[in-house]
Protein backbone atom coordinates (compact mmCIF):
# COMPACT_ATOMS: atom_id res chain seq x y z
CA UNK A 1 0.00 0.00 0.00
CA UNK A 2 1.61 3.53 -1.02
CA UNK A 3 1.99 6.06 1.25
CA UNK A 4 -0.22 9.27 0.91
CA UNK A 5 1.89 12.27 -0.59
CA UNK A 6 3.85 15.21 1.22
CA UNK A 7 1.14 17.05 -0.03
CA UNK A 8 -1.82 15.41 1.42
CA UNK A 9 -3.70 17.12 4.43
CA UNK A 10 -4.51 15.27 7.41
CA UNK A 11 -6.90 17.00 9.40
CA UNK A 12 -9.77 16.96 11.56
CA UNK A 13 -12.52 19.06 11.70
CA UNK A 14 -15.66 20.52 14.44
CA UNK A 15 -18.18 22.67 14.12
CA UNK A 16 -18.65 26.41 16.15
CA UNK A 17 -22.23 25.65 17.87
CA UNK A 18 -20.58 22.30 18.76
CA UNK A 19 -17.48 23.24 20.91
CA UNK A 20 -17.83 27.07 21.28
CA UNK A 21 -20.32 27.58 24.00
CA UNK A 22 -20.25 31.44 25.01
CA UNK A 23 -23.74 31.44 23.59
CA UNK A 24 -24.55 35.16 24.59
CA UNK A 25 -21.19 36.50 25.33
CA UNK A 26 -19.66 39.35 23.18
CA UNK A 27 -22.67 40.45 21.39
CA UNK A 28 -23.47 37.27 19.82
CA UNK A 29 -26.71 36.96 18.38
CA UNK A 30 -29.24 34.37 18.78
CA UNK A 31 -28.75 31.33 16.45
CA UNK A 32 -31.87 28.86 15.46
CA UNK A 33 -30.40 26.57 17.17
CA UNK A 34 -30.39 28.57 20.69
CA UNK A 35 -33.96 28.29 20.19
CA UNK A 36 -34.32 24.86 19.25
CA UNK A 37 -32.37 23.57 22.84
CA UNK A 38 -34.91 25.73 24.59
CA UNK A 39 -38.13 24.23 23.22
CA UNK A 40 -38.94 21.17 25.31
CA UNK A 41 -38.43 17.54 23.78
CA UNK A 42 -35.99 18.83 20.97
CA UNK A 43 -33.21 17.91 21.93
CA UNK A 44 -32.38 14.57 24.08
CA UNK A 45 -32.18 15.05 27.89
CA UNK A 46 -32.88 19.15 27.49
CA UNK A 47 -28.98 19.34 26.85
CA UNK A 48 -27.80 22.45 24.99
CA UNK A 49 -24.95 23.94 23.22
CA UNK A 50 -24.43 27.36 25.29
CA UNK A 51 -21.68 25.71 26.93
CA UNK A 52 -20.62 22.65 24.92
CA UNK A 53 -16.61 22.19 25.19
CA UNK A 54 -16.19 25.71 26.37
CA UNK A 55 -13.80 26.00 23.19
CA UNK A 56 -14.64 30.39 22.66
CA UNK A 57 -12.13 30.46 26.08
CA UNK A 58 -9.77 27.41 25.20
CA UNK A 59 -9.05 27.59 21.66
CA UNK A 60 -5.05 28.05 22.23
CA UNK A 61 -5.29 24.64 24.24
CA UNK A 62 -7.37 23.04 22.05
CA UNK A 63 -5.29 24.39 19.08
CA UNK A 64 -2.07 22.70 20.72
CA UNK A 65 -4.09 19.64 20.47
CA UNK A 66 -4.19 19.32 17.05
CA UNK A 67 -0.77 20.66 16.96
CA UNK A 68 0.04 17.34 19.34
CA UNK A 69 -1.78 14.92 17.11
CA UNK A 70 -0.04 16.39 14.16
CA UNK A 71 -2.72 17.38 12.25
CA UNK A 72 -2.06 19.70 9.24
CA UNK A 73 -5.27 21.00 8.47
CA UNK A 74 -8.59 22.07 11.16
CA UNK A 75 -11.69 22.84 10.09
CA UNK A 76 -13.34 24.52 11.92
CA UNK A 77 -16.54 27.12 11.03
CA UNK A 78 -17.69 30.67 11.44
CA UNK A 79 -20.69 31.10 13.66
CA UNK A 80 -22.80 33.53 11.79
CA UNK A 81 -24.28 35.47 14.87
CA UNK A 82 -21.29 36.03 16.09
CA UNK A 83 -20.40 37.75 13.57
CA UNK A 84 -23.72 39.39 12.57
CA UNK A 85 -26.02 39.07 15.21
CA UNK A 86 -29.24 39.89 13.79
CA UNK A 87 -28.04 38.23 10.34
CA UNK A 88 -28.37 41.95 8.83
CA UNK A 89 -25.29 44.81 8.20
CA UNK A 90 -24.84 44.93 12.09
CA UNK A 91 -21.68 43.91 12.66
CA UNK A 92 -20.08 42.59 15.85
CA UNK A 93 -16.24 43.35 15.92
CA UNK A 94 -15.48 41.52 19.12
CA UNK A 95 -17.10 37.86 16.86
CA UNK A 96 -14.40 39.09 13.92
CA UNK A 97 -11.61 39.68 16.58
CA UNK A 98 -12.18 36.04 17.89
CA UNK A 99 -11.85 34.21 14.96
CA UNK A 100 -8.99 36.51 14.06
CA UNK A 101 -7.08 35.18 16.89
CA UNK A 102 -8.02 31.61 16.18
CA UNK A 103 -6.84 32.12 12.93
CA UNK A 104 -3.79 33.01 13.76
CA UNK A 105 -3.16 30.57 16.17
CA UNK A 106 -3.78 27.68 13.83
CA UNK A 107 -1.17 29.50 11.53
CA UNK A 108 0.94 29.73 14.32
CA UNK A 109 1.20 26.44 15.00
CA UNK A 110 1.22 25.74 11.77
CA UNK A 111 -1.93 24.59 11.02
CA UNK A 112 -3.85 24.83 7.88
CA UNK A 113 -7.20 26.40 8.17
CA UNK A 114 -10.31 25.41 6.30
CA UNK A 115 -12.77 27.22 6.89
CA UNK A 116 -16.63 26.78 7.05
CA UNK A 117 -19.04 30.09 6.57
CA UNK A 118 -22.68 27.97 7.74
CA UNK A 119 -22.77 25.31 9.90
CA UNK A 120 -26.08 25.21 10.96
CA UNK A 121 -26.39 28.07 13.26
CA UNK A 122 -28.63 30.52 11.52
CA UNK A 123 -28.87 33.90 13.09
CA UNK A 124 -32.82 33.69 14.74
CA UNK A 125 -33.98 36.85 13.23
CA UNK A 126 -33.60 35.55 9.38
CA UNK A 127 -35.83 32.39 10.44
CA UNK A 128 -38.20 34.80 11.95
CA UNK A 129 -38.30 35.78 8.11
CA UNK A 130 -38.52 32.30 6.93
CA UNK A 131 -34.58 31.23 6.78
CA UNK A 132 -33.49 28.97 4.05
CA UNK A 133 -37.52 28.92 2.88
CA UNK A 134 -37.03 32.69 1.81
CA UNK A 135 -35.19 33.42 -1.03
CA UNK A 136 -33.68 36.70 0.76
CA UNK A 137 -31.38 35.01 2.88
CA UNK A 138 -28.81 34.11 -0.42
CA UNK A 139 -28.32 37.80 -0.69
CA UNK A 140 -27.52 38.14 3.04
CA UNK A 141 -25.45 34.72 3.08
CA UNK A 142 -23.74 36.55 -0.36
CA UNK A 143 -22.75 39.76 2.10
CA UNK A 144 -21.68 37.99 5.19
CA UNK A 145 -19.44 35.45 3.06
CA UNK A 146 -18.14 38.43 1.65
CA UNK A 147 -17.41 39.96 4.53
CA UNK A 148 -15.76 37.15 6.19
CA UNK A 149 -13.09 36.90 3.19
CA UNK A 150 -12.58 40.55 3.67
CA UNK A 151 -11.72 40.28 7.02
CA UNK A 152 -9.80 36.78 7.21
CA UNK A 153 -8.83 35.87 3.15
CA UNK A 154 -5.51 36.76 3.47
CA UNK A 155 -5.05 34.04 5.70
CA UNK A 156 -7.70 31.23 5.01
CA UNK A 157 -7.11 30.18 1.48
CA UNK A 158 -9.65 27.05 1.24
CA UNK A 159 -12.99 28.29 2.25
CA UNK A 160 -16.73 26.02 1.93
CA UNK A 161 -19.83 28.15 2.39
CA UNK A 162 -22.21 25.62 3.45
CA UNK A 163 -21.88 22.43 5.60
CA UNK A 164 -24.25 19.69 4.52
CA UNK A 165 -27.69 21.24 2.69
CA UNK A 166 -29.06 18.22 2.07
CA UNK A 167 -29.14 17.67 6.45
CA UNK A 168 -30.27 21.15 7.38
CA UNK A 169 -32.84 21.61 4.43
CA UNK A 170 -34.27 18.01 5.08
CA UNK A 171 -33.96 17.92 8.49
CA UNK A 172 -34.41 21.21 9.42
CA UNK A 173 -36.98 21.65 7.13
CA UNK A 174 -38.54 18.64 6.25
CA UNK A 175 -38.55 16.20 9.17
CA UNK A 176 -38.25 19.08 12.01
CA UNK A 177 -35.49 17.12 13.98
CA UNK A 178 -32.78 19.15 13.21
CA UNK A 179 -33.38 23.39 13.98
CA UNK A 180 -35.40 24.94 12.59
CA UNK A 181 -37.80 22.49 13.62
CA UNK A 182 -39.94 22.88 10.52
CA UNK A 183 -41.96 19.38 9.24
CA UNK A 184 -42.47 20.04 5.74
CA UNK A 185 -41.80 18.55 2.12
CA UNK A 186 -42.63 21.83 0.31
CA UNK A 187 -40.19 24.20 2.52
CA UNK A 188 -37.51 21.08 2.60
CA UNK A 189 -37.73 21.40 -1.35
CA UNK A 190 -37.56 25.46 -1.34
CA UNK A 191 -34.57 25.13 1.01
CA UNK A 192 -32.63 23.13 -0.84
CA UNK A 193 -33.05 24.80 -3.87
CA UNK A 194 -32.00 27.91 -2.14
CA UNK A 195 -28.82 26.19 -0.66
CA UNK A 196 -27.65 25.58 -4.18
CA UNK A 197 -28.53 29.48 -5.49
CA UNK A 198 -26.78 31.02 -1.69
CA UNK A 199 -23.71 28.62 -2.79
CA UNK A 200 -23.30 30.21 -6.41
CA UNK A 201 -24.28 33.56 -4.85
CA UNK A 202 -21.24 33.41 -2.28
CA UNK A 203 -18.91 32.42 -4.24
CA UNK A 204 -19.38 34.80 -6.74
CA UNK A 205 -19.23 37.21 -3.86
CA UNK A 206 -16.12 35.85 -2.02
CA UNK A 207 -14.14 35.86 -5.13
CA UNK A 208 -15.00 39.35 -6.19
CA UNK A 209 -13.20 39.68 -3.11
CA UNK A 210 -10.41 37.86 -3.28
CA UNK A 211 -9.75 35.67 -6.54
CA UNK A 212 -7.28 33.96 -4.42
CA UNK A 213 -9.31 31.87 -2.23
CA UNK A 214 -10.36 28.19 -3.02
CA UNK A 215 -14.47 28.09 -2.43
CA UNK A 216 -15.85 24.64 -2.59
CA UNK A 217 -19.10 23.05 -1.76
CA UNK A 218 -19.41 20.25 1.31
CA UNK A 219 -21.95 17.79 0.71
CA UNK A 220 -23.47 15.05 2.86
CA UNK A 221 -23.12 11.64 0.78
CA UNK A 222 -23.79 8.20 1.06
CA UNK A 223 -24.44 5.47 -1.30
CA UNK A 224 -27.53 3.53 -1.17
CA UNK A 225 -26.61 -0.66 -0.78
CA UNK A 226 -29.79 -2.64 -2.02
CA UNK A 227 -30.77 -6.03 -0.91
CA UNK A 228 -32.56 -7.35 -4.29
CA UNK A 229 -31.36 -5.33 -7.24
CA UNK A 230 -34.36 -7.41 -8.53
CA UNK A 231 -37.20 -6.01 -6.62
CA UNK A 232 -38.75 -3.04 -8.50
CA UNK A 233 -39.35 -1.14 -5.38
CA UNK A 234 -36.03 -1.27 -3.93
CA UNK A 235 -34.56 -0.22 -7.12
CA UNK A 236 -36.77 2.84 -7.20
CA UNK A 237 -36.09 3.26 -3.78
CA UNK A 238 -32.36 3.46 -4.38
CA UNK A 239 -32.65 5.94 -7.82
CA UNK A 240 -34.94 8.51 -5.54
CA UNK A 241 -32.81 8.70 -2.56
CA UNK A 242 -29.90 9.25 -4.96
CA UNK A 243 -31.67 11.73 -7.26
CA UNK A 244 -32.85 13.60 -4.27
CA UNK A 245 -29.67 13.20 -1.80
CA UNK A 246 -26.63 13.16 -3.65
CA UNK A 247 -27.17 14.27 -7.21
CA UNK A 248 -29.72 16.75 -6.32
CA UNK A 249 -26.59 18.81 -4.92
CA UNK A 250 -23.56 17.43 -7.29
CA UNK A 251 -25.84 18.31 -10.26
CA UNK A 252 -26.90 21.08 -9.62
CA UNK A 253 -23.71 22.64 -8.73
CA UNK A 254 -21.30 21.25 -11.07
CA UNK A 255 -23.90 20.65 -14.46
CA UNK A 256 -26.05 23.57 -13.93
CA UNK A 257 -29.56 21.48 -13.69
CA UNK A 258 -31.29 19.13 -11.40
CA UNK A 259 -31.29 15.33 -12.23
CA UNK A 260 -34.47 14.43 -13.82
CA UNK A 261 -36.32 12.39 -11.06
CA UNK A 262 -35.63 14.96 -8.73
CA UNK A 263 -37.47 17.23 -10.75
CA UNK A 264 -39.56 14.85 -11.27
CA UNK A 265 -41.06 14.83 -7.64
CA UNK A 266 -40.24 18.64 -6.50
CA UNK A 267 -41.20 19.66 -9.97
CA UNK A 268 -44.14 21.78 -8.82
CA UNK A 269 -42.00 23.76 -5.69
CA UNK A 270 -39.11 23.83 -7.51
CA UNK A 271 -41.11 25.92 -10.34
CA UNK A 272 -42.27 28.11 -7.59
CA UNK A 273 -38.65 29.35 -6.80
CA UNK A 274 -36.65 28.73 -9.85
CA UNK A 275 -35.45 31.97 -11.17
CA UNK A 276 -33.92 32.03 -14.44
CA UNK A 277 -29.57 32.12 -14.07
CA UNK A 278 -30.06 30.36 -10.41
CA UNK A 279 -28.01 27.21 -11.68
CA UNK A 280 -25.69 28.87 -13.96
CA UNK A 281 -23.11 26.96 -12.05
CA UNK A 282 -19.39 28.49 -10.87
CA UNK A 283 -16.10 26.75 -11.52
CA UNK A 284 -15.46 25.42 -7.59
CA UNK A 285 -12.12 25.21 -6.69
CA UNK A 286 -12.67 22.09 -4.63
CA UNK A 287 -15.20 19.59 -3.58
CA UNK A 288 -15.65 18.40 0.16
CA UNK A 289 -17.48 14.62 0.97
CA UNK A 290 -18.35 14.08 4.24
CA UNK A 291 -19.14 10.33 4.52
CA UNK A 292 -19.69 8.21 7.48
CA UNK A 293 -21.80 5.30 6.00
CA UNK A 294 -23.87 3.86 2.97
CA UNK A 295 -27.80 3.58 3.12
CA UNK A 296 -29.30 0.66 3.50
CA UNK A 297 -32.07 -0.17 1.07
CA UNK A 298 -34.35 -3.46 1.75
CA UNK A 299 -37.54 -5.45 2.39
CA UNK A 300 -40.16 -3.48 4.80
CA UNK A 301 -39.60 -4.23 8.47
CA UNK A 302 -41.86 -3.68 11.42
CA UNK A 303 -41.83 0.17 12.45
CA UNK A 304 -40.60 -1.57 16.46
CA UNK A 305 -37.57 -3.60 14.59
CA UNK A 306 -34.79 -3.20 16.88
CA UNK A 307 -32.42 -2.17 14.00
CA UNK A 308 -34.75 -0.36 11.60
CA UNK A 309 -33.58 2.00 9.21
CA UNK A 310 -35.39 4.38 7.34
CA UNK A 311 -33.73 4.71 3.79
CA UNK A 312 -35.97 7.00 2.10
CA UNK A 313 -38.59 9.63 3.89
CA UNK A 314 -42.10 8.71 3.34
CA UNK A 315 -42.82 12.23 2.58
CA UNK A 316 -41.64 10.41 -0.86
CA UNK A 317 -44.04 7.62 -0.75
CA UNK A 318 -41.22 5.32 -1.28
CA UNK A 319 -40.79 4.11 2.56
CA UNK A 320 -39.15 0.88 1.48
CA UNK A 321 -36.91 -0.11 4.75
CA UNK A 322 -34.11 -2.39 6.03
CA UNK A 323 -32.58 -3.17 8.74
CA UNK A 324 -28.94 -2.79 8.73
CA UNK A 325 -27.07 -5.81 9.15
CA UNK A 326 -23.43 -6.33 11.17
CA UNK A 327 -22.27 -3.93 13.60
CA UNK A 328 -23.71 -0.92 14.26
CA UNK A 329 -22.12 2.58 15.36
CA UNK A 330 -23.66 3.93 18.66
CA UNK A 331 -25.21 6.39 15.82
CA UNK A 332 -27.26 2.70 14.90
CA UNK A 333 -25.21 3.14 11.68
CA UNK A 334 -23.73 0.29 9.48
CA UNK A 335 -20.13 0.34 8.88
CA UNK A 336 -19.45 0.56 5.18
CA UNK A 337 -15.77 1.76 4.23
CA UNK A 338 -16.17 0.32 0.95
CA UNK A 339 -18.87 2.96 0.27
CA UNK A 340 -16.34 5.99 0.73
CA UNK A 341 -14.04 4.35 -1.88
CA UNK A 342 -16.90 4.12 -4.24
CA UNK A 343 -17.95 7.36 -4.17
CA UNK A 344 -14.43 8.72 -4.50
CA UNK A 345 -14.36 6.64 -7.85
CA UNK A 346 -17.97 7.11 -8.82
CA UNK A 347 -17.58 11.04 -9.14
CA UNK A 348 -13.96 10.76 -10.90
CA UNK A 349 -15.84 8.80 -13.36
CA UNK A 350 -19.32 10.73 -13.65
CA UNK A 351 -17.96 14.69 -13.58
CA UNK A 352 -14.75 13.74 -15.69
CA UNK A 353 -14.88 17.53 -17.30
CA UNK A 354 -15.74 19.69 -13.94
CA UNK A 355 -14.61 17.58 -11.12
CA UNK A 356 -12.49 19.51 -8.69
CA UNK A 357 -9.62 17.98 -6.26
CA UNK A 358 -11.56 16.50 -3.47
CA UNK A 359 -11.12 16.59 0.17
CA UNK A 360 -12.91 13.96 2.76
CA UNK A 361 -13.72 16.82 4.91
CA UNK A 362 -16.02 14.46 7.46
CA UNK A 363 -15.26 10.99 8.46
CA UNK A 364 -15.25 9.47 11.86
CA UNK A 365 -17.98 7.45 14.11
CA UNK A 366 -19.95 7.42 17.44
CA UNK A 367 -18.83 5.13 20.32
CA UNK A 368 -18.41 5.82 24.32
CA UNK A 369 -15.64 4.12 25.51
CA UNK A 370 -14.79 5.39 29.00
CA UNK A 371 -11.46 6.28 30.21
CA UNK A 372 -9.83 3.11 32.26
CA UNK A 373 -8.11 2.63 35.56
CA UNK A 374 -4.97 3.79 33.67
CA UNK A 375 -6.25 7.00 32.39
CA UNK A 376 -6.17 5.58 28.80
CA UNK A 377 -9.56 5.28 26.42
CA UNK A 378 -8.67 2.30 24.36
CA UNK A 379 -10.96 2.76 21.61
CA UNK A 380 -10.14 0.03 19.54
CA UNK A 381 -13.42 0.30 17.34
CA UNK A 382 -12.71 3.78 16.40
CA UNK A 383 -9.18 3.04 15.64
CA UNK A 384 -10.76 0.27 12.89
CA UNK A 385 -13.08 2.27 11.68
CA UNK A 386 -10.30 5.04 10.97
CA UNK A 387 -7.85 2.59 9.56
CA UNK A 388 -10.41 1.12 6.93
CA UNK A 389 -11.61 4.30 5.80
CA UNK A 390 -8.24 5.65 5.44
CA UNK A 391 -7.43 2.68 3.66
CA UNK A 392 -10.81 3.01 1.37
CA UNK A 393 -9.05 6.38 0.52
CA UNK A 394 -6.21 5.66 -0.19
CA UNK A 395 -7.28 2.59 -2.42
CA UNK A 396 -9.08 5.36 -4.75
CA UNK A 397 -6.49 7.55 -5.25
CA UNK A 398 -5.09 4.45 -6.51
CA UNK A 399 -7.93 4.19 -9.02
CA UNK A 400 -7.17 7.61 -10.35
CA UNK A 401 -9.60 10.00 -8.00
CA UNK A 402 -8.00 13.45 -6.89
CA UNK A 403 -8.36 13.24 -2.93
CA UNK A 404 -5.91 16.06 -1.34
CA UNK A 405 -7.12 15.30 2.16
CA UNK A 406 -8.72 13.90 5.02
CA UNK A 407 -10.53 15.36 8.00
CA UNK A 408 -11.40 13.39 11.11
CA UNK A 409 -14.93 13.75 12.57
CA UNK A 410 -14.34 14.97 15.05
CA UNK A 411 -10.90 16.77 17.20
CA UNK A 412 -13.07 16.21 20.09
CA UNK A 413 -16.47 14.67 22.01
CA UNK A 414 -19.27 17.61 21.66
CA UNK A 415 -22.55 18.65 21.15
CA UNK A 416 -24.20 16.33 19.02
CA UNK A 417 -27.41 18.27 18.27
CA UNK A 418 -30.78 16.69 18.68
CA UNK A 419 -29.07 13.81 20.59
CA UNK A 420 -26.73 16.14 23.16
CA UNK A 421 -24.19 14.71 24.51
CA UNK A 422 -24.67 11.16 24.69
CA UNK A 423 -22.52 10.39 21.15
CA UNK A 424 -18.99 10.82 21.11
CA UNK A 425 -17.31 11.25 17.68
CA UNK A 426 -13.87 12.68 19.00
CA UNK A 427 -10.26 11.36 18.88
CA UNK A 428 -10.23 13.61 22.34
CA UNK A 429 -12.33 12.62 24.85
CA UNK A 430 -13.87 15.60 26.88
CA UNK A 431 -15.22 15.77 30.90
CA UNK A 432 -18.32 17.55 30.32
CA UNK A 433 -18.48 18.57 34.16
CA UNK A 434 -14.61 19.70 34.28
CA UNK A 435 -13.96 20.37 30.32
CA UNK A 436 -10.56 17.87 31.04
CA UNK A 437 -9.51 16.77 27.35
CA UNK A 438 -7.60 13.41 26.99
CA UNK A 439 -6.29 11.99 24.32
CA UNK A 440 -7.63 8.81 23.38
CA UNK A 441 -5.77 6.05 21.75
CA UNK A 442 -7.29 6.53 18.19
CA UNK A 443 -5.92 9.89 18.36
CA UNK A 444 -2.56 8.61 18.94
CA UNK A 445 -2.87 6.19 16.34
CA UNK A 446 -3.98 8.83 14.11
CA UNK A 447 -0.88 10.65 14.87
CA UNK A 448 1.17 8.19 13.35
CA UNK A 449 -1.06 7.95 10.61
CA UNK A 450 -0.04 11.20 9.51
CA UNK A 451 3.74 11.20 10.62
CA UNK A 452 4.31 7.68 8.65
CA UNK A 453 1.61 9.28 5.72
CA UNK A 454 -0.22 6.27 6.58
CA UNK A 455 2.45 3.69 6.37
CA UNK A 456 0.82 2.38 9.78
CA UNK A 457 -2.40 1.46 8.26
CA UNK A 458 -0.98 -1.59 7.01
CA UNK A 459 -0.95 -2.96 10.58
CA UNK A 460 -3.27 -4.91 12.53
CA UNK A 461 -5.36 -3.57 15.37
CA UNK A 462 -3.61 -6.28 17.75
CA UNK A 463 -0.32 -5.20 16.21
CA UNK A 464 -0.87 -1.29 16.96
CA UNK A 465 -1.91 -1.97 20.49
Amino acid sequence: MPKFNSDFVFGVATSAYQIEGAWNEDGKGKSIWDTFCETEGKVARGETGKVANDHYHRFESDLDLIREIGAGGYRFSLAWPRMFPNGDEQREQRGFDFYNRLIDGMLERGIKPFATLYHWDLPQPLQDIGGWENREITKRFADYSAAAVEAFGDRVEHWAPLNEPWVFSWLGYGNGYHAPGVASIDAAIRASHHTVLAHNQAFRAMKAVNPNIKVGPVLSQMNPDVDDIFDPDQMLAARVMDATGSKFWMDGLFKGAYPELAVKHFGKVLAGVMQDGDLNPVANDWLGINYYCNARIGHRVPADHPTRVRIIDEFLGYAVEGASVGKLTDMGWPITPYGLEDLLVRWTREYPDVLPPMYVTENGVAYDDDINQFGRIDDARRIEYLNDHLLAVSSAIERGADVRGYFQWSLMDNFEWAVGYAKRFGIVHVDYETQVRTIKESGRFYSEVIKSRGDNLTRTITEFA
